[in-house]
């Protein structure tokens, strides 16, 4: 519980929430994590929260969002990390009222005490109450979109440079492809809808942000643009260089079949020379020294000219 910006109790009961938010100068934050609907019901009790709302902050799988109710707002946003290849999204949901701000963590791989750090890192802004809280809230999201948009735009990079590489492993630059672009996908879903999220909350009607927090939660904002526009934007480059791929597989694929006609053309000559001088009539040069000579010539010089013509054309 913080009044006037200052932190004065932790760790206290839930049923004295009610007693400490008589005091217009108190904020209060309560965090739990993977609650079911009989643990919340007290906070739901004590905040006079909507059954809607408590069901959405139990199950899984919400979409981000803001919904409004009479005496409080309801979130859900997702926090993201890469896991080697594998994108995770870790849900936090949040009830804000005017003097409340309560958190529900699916699971413990949402890392509150970074979101605790922040907060500490910036206790003079502990005076705008819950508008403080749930910026440094959304700021932790928020970041962690932009950190994972990087690291799949370096994985991106690693992927260009192997395309163009002389043999190149198709198989698992296919797998590879495909991870990226699953990641991309399920960042999309969580970064897009946050464009709404922040910018309801910075909506004057919800008077969650004051005026000292309305740059702070523009700055978020603002990143959220980015973040959205960043991940659009590493799609159309995955599918890119999907594309280049195939492009280079069929280039790499024509000039084997070329390289392999050309070679092809030259071998029939030889082989058409002396099927012609091997038919069993007599014929220009049957049975004399100078007929062999003759089709040896005939074998050299067409391979020969062949070959020329072949590479001044680029196929071999």
């Amino acid at each position: 519980m913080y009044r006037n910006g200052i932190l004065e109790a932790e760790d206290f009961p839930v049923a004295d929430v009610s007693d400490h938010l008589l005091d217009p100068d108190a904020t209060v934050w309560l965090d739990f994590c993977a609650p079911g609907e009989a643990e919340l019901a007290a906070i739901s009790e004590e905040l006079g929260l909507h059954a809607l709302a408590v069901e959405d902050a139990v199950h899984e799988g919400q979409r981000a969002k803001v919904d409004c109710y009479d005496s409080h707002s309801f979130l859900t946003a997702y926090a993201v990390s890469m896991d080697g290849e594998v994108l995770r999204c870790h849900e936090v949901a949040a009830f804000v009222t005017r003097q409340a701000l309560v958190t529900v963590r699916k699971d413990e791989a949402f890392d509150i005490q970074a979101v605790l750090a922040r907060w500490d890192a910036a206790a003079e802004g502990a005076k705008s109450g819950v508008g403080f809280l749930l910026h440094g809230l959304l700021d932790y999201v928020v970041d962690g979109h932009f950190d994972t948009a990087q690291a799949l735009d370096d994985q991106i990079e690693q992927l260009e440079d192997l395309v163009f590489e002389d043999r190149p492993d198709h198989t698992w630059l296919q797998r590879r492809s495909l991870q990226v672009r699953k990641n991309l996908v399920h960042l999309r879903r969580v970064v897009v809808p946050m464009r709404e999220v922040v910018g309801n909350l910075m909506r004057h009607d919800m008077r969650l942000v004051d005026e000292a927090m309305q740059p702070y939660f523009q700055d978020v904002h603002d990143h959220v643009l980015r973040a959205s526009e960043w991940t659009e934007s590493l799609r159309d480059l995955i599918t890119t260089i999907r594309e280049t791929q195939l492009n280079l597989q069929g280039y790499r694929l024509n000039t084997i079949m070329k390289k392999v006609t050309s070679w092809a053309a030259i071998i029939a000559v030889p082989t058409a020379v002396t099927g012609f001088y091997g038919q069993n009539v007599p014929y220009p040069g049957f049975q004399q020294v100078w007929g062999f000579w003759a089709s040896l010539v005939s074998i050299v010089v067409l391979s020969v000219g062949l070959y020329a013509l072949f590479r001044k054309r680029d196929w071999l």
